[in-house]
């Protein structure tokens, strides 16, 4: 009996070694998880960049009907700035991050397909709007549901590309901005058109309604449909939590407190003030120019708005594609090629080519030729905000980078939105003090901009290789405490 008891002890002793000893190292590495189908996953791209383009022509629609609503409403522009700008914008950014923070620990697809619906209903509901205050409201609930797409679609791309697709990926769905923007301003001439050829309308149930007010219809209730499609999205699995199913056989929770995330990004602070900052300049110098770019060609050129119109949607619409889609596969080259800061450079790069393809077409002596020197400045222009998006998802942990996502969409559209068209005006009206003199305040707050975003991304391209090896240190620590767990859990 004694000598039975003893070999019990002996291999109870062995068995809690072996049992200890076993997670102390990784069987398998996260690169050696399967993605989705290339093809499946180029679907799902597709569908978020149509979910996309809605959105953008969601949000300036009210911007192609002004004088219709300033009219009916009895409100001055600058009213109508604020339905323009502050109650989509401020709401917009804002909504981004408890919308990033759900992005992180739930079903991607459902929020983005409620967003839709919300800013697809939103929309419309602005065509039975009555007054200022109402129109005000149904704005802040379209930019509150534009604020859960991008967040949730890039942690999406995110999980369905590796690392050397991934630039391409997000560039492929960001080219929704310009397709979008393309298409709003091609159809502005058809939308005033319309609104200016009938001033009513009957509808069934709504009776009699302005043309603008259609207008909103014809625009939002679609949406609603679009949001159905998103069902034929797959959740993937998030690709740091498979890891940690693969080693432990369970799926652990990777939620982190707000705290926690921040504690990560004040690690990496100073790259995300090189980042942001910098991709936020180059979105100023950009949206000063998609604001006032029409009003050059009017005032320095003597066109009309619709000709304006036809050849910036155009020139957004293809080289704005373009450059997008091109600058995320010439990172993804640059990434297969050992550079580890590839979406930096690109950034870099397409920030000092924006300040010569400026002043080319501010300075152009005539409208023609103008027009042709739009799309090498398009091109550049959109360069970035591929790779921009890329660069956050790269340095990221996967339960952190809906929340890091919603802080960059929040600084780019500050700076951007929020300055950029502001700066030109001021830089004319009390510089200038002259409105044909539009072309050289775009041309000077452009190269403005330009030149220090381009010394931010500079200054960045180190701390960003070093915000990588961060991430490899972190996901080694969490992998091991999560071997640590399920030690003391067998032991207890």
């Amino acid at each position: 009996m004694r000598l039975l008891r003893l070999l019990i002890k002996i291999f109870k002793e062995n068995l809690l070694t072996t049992e200890i000893r076993q997670p102390e190292a990784p069987s398998i590495r996260e690169d050696e998880i399967p993605y989705p189908p290339v093809g499946y996953a180029w679907y799902v791209v597709g569908v978020l960049t149509l979910v996309y383009i809605f959105s953008f022509l969601d949000r300036v629609i009210l911007a192609l009907l002004v004088k219709h609503i300033k009219r009916d409403f009895h409100i001055n522009d600058t009213q109508i700035s604020f339905l323009t700008s502050f109650a989509f914008v401020v709401f917009y950014i804002l909504g981004g991050i408890p919308f990033g923070r759900l992005a992180d620990s739930k079903s991607r697809r459902t929020i983005i397909a409620f967003g839709v619906v919300l800013w697809s209903l939103m929309t419309a509901l602005c065509g039975v709007a009555q007054n200022f205050f109402q129109m005000f409201l149904y704005r802040i609930g379209v930019g509150v549901g534009e604020s859960s797409l991008s967040p949730s679609a890039f942690s999406l791309i995110t999980d369905y590309f590796p690392k050397k697709r991934l630039a391409t990926a997000i560039s492929v769905y960001s080219m929704g901005i310009y397709l979008g923007a393309g298409m709003a301003n091609l159809l502005g001439g058809i939308v005033t058109g319309f609104a200016d050829s009938q001033e009513t309308y009957n509808l069934p149930l709504l009776g009699t309604m302005r043309s603008w007010q259609v207008i909103f219809f014809i625009i939002g209730l679609p949406g609603v449909l679009l949001a159905l499609l998103l069902y034929t999205v797959k959740e993937p699995a998030r690709r740091d939590r498979r890891l940690v199913q693969s080693l432990t056989g369970a799926m652990k929770s990777a939620d982190f407190s707000l705290r926690q995330v921040f504690d990560y990004i004040r690690e990496n602070k100073l790259t995300f003030i090189c980042h942001n900052v910098g991709f936020g300049l180059i979105s100023l110098a950009t949206n000063a120019g998609g604001f006032w770019n029409p009003s050059y060609f009017v005032r320095n050129h003597g066109w009309t708005p619709a000709k304006s119109g036809i050849v910036l949607g155009l020139g957004l619409a293809t080289a704005g594609t373009a450059g997008i889609v091109a600058a995320g596969r010439f990172s993804d080259w640059l990434s297969q090629r050992g550079y580890q800061d590839a979406p930096m450079r690109v950034g870099l790069l397409a920030s000092c080519l924006l300040i010569p393809s400026g002043a080319a077409f501010y300075l152009a002596p005539s409208g023609e030729i103008a027009a042709w020197l739009f799309v090498p400045l398009a091109f550049f222009a959109s360069a970035p905000f591929g790779v921009a998006p890329a660069a956050i998802q790269q340095m990221m942990p996967n339960a952190m980078r809906g929340q890091a996502s919603a802080l960059y969409i929040f600084m780019v559209n500050v700076i951007g939105l929020g300055l950029g068209p502001t700066a030109v005006a001021l830089m004319n009206d009390y510089v200038f003090h002259d409105d044909n003199a539009i072309k050289f305040s775009l041309l000077i707050v452009g190269a403005i901009a330009e030149f220090f975003a381009a010394l931010l991304l500079w200054f960045g391209l180190k701390p960003f290789a070093q915000s990588l090896d961060r991430l490899k240190q972190w996901m080694t620590a969490n992998t091991e405490s999560v071997n640590r767990e399920i030690v003391n859990s067998e032991n207890q």
